[in-house]
């Protein structure tokens, strides 16, 4: 663990112990892999191809079967049965259920709120809370010189949290995460319009386009952005 004197940081030395134990606490759990050509994993990182399907499924099989027929009670339970069958094959497997647990827990809440107001739009609300939680506490890592990005990166090119003690690094991984700040702001700056106009169609069309593949996007080119630069 990296010490910072009072001179280089004025962080509270047991805060600092705090955000290192945090920082190796989600490297540990994080998919982020870094290849044998120095690029990050970007199959890995997004949970693999059934990390991808268990997330991107139940909203693909609600909008097709919605766009389909406009029944929103059948619309619902194709999309909270699919999240159901990838939480069974995991029990199944005894393998962790971590991410199908999350996903599940959000299909059936969306589904929740959109089956008690009738409106089919509202299976989307969700998305939104968790897309602007995101956004605070990515801004908040940046505010308290604790990016996110830093923790994950930093720990996936083994520099740990080293890299607070050099400026050009700190302010190499708070550009990598105002990066991915905007990847979820263009989200909601692109998808609330829509969820107000009752666009249920064209909401969930955005909601899968700037879903895994935008978000693969913003994780490459902040790693791009954040890399060390070698000094011959």
């Amino acid at each position: 663990m990296t010490h910072n004197g009072p001179e280089e940081d004025p962080t509270p030395a047991k805060a600092t112990g705090t955000f290192a134990e945090l920082a190796q606490e989600m490297a540990a759990k994080s998919a982020l892999v870094r290849k044998d050509d120095g690029h990050i994993d970007l199959l890995a990182a997004a949970g693999g191809i059934r990390g991808i399907a268990e997330s991107v499924l139940p909203g693909l099989v609600f909008l097709v079967v919605f766009t389909l027929t406009r029944n929103l009670t059948w619309s619902l339970a194709g999309s909270v049965a699919i999240a159901a069958v990838f939480l069974i094959a995991r029990l199944a497997q005894r393998t962790p259920l971590t991410q199908t647990l999350a996903g599940i827990i959000g299909v059936a809440l969306s589904a929740f709120l959109a089956m008690k107001t009738g409106k089919a739009e509202n299976y989307y609300f969700v998305g939104f809370l968790t897309n602007g939680a995101y956004i605070l506490a990515m801004v908040a890592s940046i505010v308290v010189r604790w990016p996110i990005l830093g923790l994950l990166f930093g720990y996936a090119r083994n520099e740990g949290v080293r890299w607070r003690d050099k400026p050009e690094r700190l302010r190499a991984y708070r550009v990598a995460t105002w990066i991915i700040v905007a990847v979820m702001a263009a989200r909601l700056a692109v998808q609330l319009p829509l969820y107000v106009a009752g666009m249920v169609d064209a909401l969930g069309a955005m909601r899968l386009i700037m879903g895994v593949p935008l978000y693969a996007l913003g994780l490459w080119v902040a790693w791009l952005v954040s890399r060390p630069v070698k000094v011959d």
